[in-house]
């Protein structure tokens, strides 16, 4: 299936050559000239990587724990996942998870991601929690075992070869309907902590819910997200990945572009298909891994159209 959509893009650094492609078994992340480029895990293996800066891979919503239809192994999902990063030909520099990496909370969910974690051969792992990774403790045990430790609150920053990363924490203090927070002490550092950098400096701001109002009738979106983006309008490349949604959205304001991540678990319903949000559970058998498809979005400088190739992995 072929798709095409209609996108001005912004000057600057956006008017590179970018290729970008999603698999839902994670995500390769390519940054050349301060722009991000993405690859599918194990398609290609090699392309383009040589002449990278670095790169990174983003994987999202384990759910550790969860036992139903239609994915009753999740834990050998986020496996096969893991493998197809430790078999790529260039070793990325390290991965991003974000999010709900178990789906209770419990302690013997976080001991499984601990260790399936372990095998990954990186040389950092970078998380932020889901909303499924706080519950009952309000992240305790997530933090504990988890989280950084530069900040009270767990959020962080780190800067990589030229690129500035900011995780944010929205899946506390949720809000009516379920919409993500962040919150006035987090809203503040972030503006300190882009304050110093400069315009040109590209910025990778990770977190698990939407920052923007995706669908926010099913609580896909952030009730103070607008805040936080205020703060990084300013810089000429900006990119926004998240998951819990479960499936691939994107959108492009101005020089902010928002990617969200496919679930190595399950997938749940397009926006406002169906009565909610939740895993779908008319997956017929044998078909998951045709949910957990491959995206390719190219953009060609001088065109406007972003041409859509969707794929599917069995």
């Amino acid at each position: 299936m072929r798709n095409t959509r209609d996108n001005h893009e912004p000057s600057g650094r956006r008017d590179f050559l970018k290729c970008m492609a999603w698999a839902g078994a994670g995500t390769l992340w390519l940054m050349k000239g301060g722009v991000l480029q993405a690859r599918t895990l194990g398609g290609n293996s090699g392309t383009g990587e040589a002449d990278a800066t670095f790169s990174f891979v983003q994987i999202s919503d384990s759910h550790i724990g969860f036992h139903k239809e239609p994915n009753l192994d999740v834990a050998g999902t986020l496996q096969a996942s893991l493998a197809r990063i430790n078999a790529q030909a260039v070793r990325p520099d390290f991965v991003l998870h974000t999010g709900d990496l178990t789906h209770l909370s419990k302690p013997e969910e976080f001991d499984t991601v601990a260790e399936l974690m372990r095998g990954v051969r990186t040389g950092r792992i970078f998380y932020v929690p889901g909303e499924h990774d706080v519950i009952g403790d309000n992240g305790a045990e997530y933090f504990r075992r988890f989280g950084e430790k530069a900040n009270q609150g767990g959020w962080y920053s780190f800067d990589h070869r030229g690129v500035h990363f900011v995780a944010l924490i929205n899946v506390l203090n949720l809000k009516a309907g379920g919409l993500g927070s962040l919150g006035s002490d987090q809203l503040t550092w972030l503006e300190k902590d882009v304050a110093g950098l400069s315009a040109e400096t590209p910025v990778v701001v990770f977190t698990h819910m939407p920052l923007w109002s995706l669908y926010p009738a099913w609580g896909w979106g952030t009730d103070d997200g607008g805040e936080a983006l205020s703060a990084l309008r300013r810089f000429g490349s900006v990119t926004v990945l998240n998951g819990h949604i479960h499936q691939i959205q994107q959108k492009l304001e101005g020089n902010i572009t928002f990617y969200t991540a496919r679930s190595t678990a399950y997938p749940q319903p397009a926006p406002g298909v169906g009565p909610g949000p939740g895993p779908l559970k008319d997956v017929p058998p044998g078909a998951l891994q045709r949910y957990l498809g491959i995206r390719d979005v190219r953009h060609v400088q001088g065109n406007h159209a972003l041409a859509v190739t969707d794929e599917v992995l069995s």
